[in-house]
């Protein structure tokens, strides 16, 4: 019985930047009766609140959710009816110079520069620094047709590691490239998540859709958690239907 269960979000919880449905939320609902649950992503308290928070219907135990923002540089608990932040490792100012004129070379070397883009490319959030292809405002249908196999992205990601070799640079959403602290990806994420849990790394599960070498959710199967690689939010719904159905009591 796993005591933990953490999921990525994006292309795993719910579609590219958009929140969870009734019955993913309902369902995360049941989850929590069960196990603890936690989230970690790449995207920044704001879109976490927009996503997963706004959406848990009110008789859901929010005290058994563990929010994990940019990659879990960041971590939010619910207590006293508010999230309230636990930790945030933020880049300096001088980190972030260098990292922003790095996306700058890297995209001219590798001349990935789409027809047509939405807002911002380059988003600080201050513990990661997210380049998304399109633009931050992109459309899901734009985006899900870019990059679906994460080709392109793979080419900016070996590029940015040559210029950056001191940061963690990885690969998430469906259009997005993370750059986090040295060290800090999903693994150093949910290591911390253990430390402040109690609960420790063989009793929590991984669920995600990029558990492959370079996708941002790999380095939870790298540092040896039970996982489940998913393919979207539906697939994802059968495994937790499953899980829930396994974890209650007889």
């Amino acid at each position: 019985m796993k005591e933990i269960v953490a999921f990525d979000l994006d292309g795993t919880l719910a579609l590219s930047k958009q929140p969870l449905t009734d019955e993913m939320a309902e369902l995360l609902a049941g989850l929590l009766e069960v196990a603890q649950v936690a989230v970690i992503s790449g995207g920044d308290w704001p879109q976490f609140e927009k996503q997963v928070a706004s959406r848990m219907p009110a008789h859901a135990d929010l005290s058994r959710l563990w929010m994990m923002p940019t990659s879990g540089a960041k971590l939010f608990v619910h207590r006293d009816g508010a999230w309230t932040p636990v930790y945030a490792e933020l880049f300096t100012d001088a980190q972030k110079a260098e990292i922003l004129e790095a996306f700058d070379a890297a995209l001219e070397a590798t001349g990935f520069v789409p027809e047509q883009t939405w807002g911002e490319r380059i988003e600080d959030r201050g513990s990661q620094i997210t380049f998304s292809a399109l633009g931050q405002q992109a459309p899901l249908e734009a985006k899900e047709v870019w990059d679906p196999d994460f080709a392109k992205r793979k080419v900016i990601q070996a590029d940015l590691v040559k210029r950056l070799p001191g940061v963690s640079v990885n690969l998430g959403g469906a259009t997005s490239v993370d750059i986090t602290q040295p060290g800090v990806d999903k693994a150093w994420g949910l290591k911390r998540l253990a430390e402040h849990s109690g609960v420790s790394e063989d009793k929590m599960l991984f669920i995600g859709d990029a558990i492959f070498p370079g996708g941002n959710d790999y380095p939870a199967k790298a540092m040896g958690l039970d996982t489940v690689c998913v393919r979207d939010p539906a697939d994802t719904i059968n495994v937790v239907t499953a899980i829930i159905a396994c974890q209650k009591p007889a």
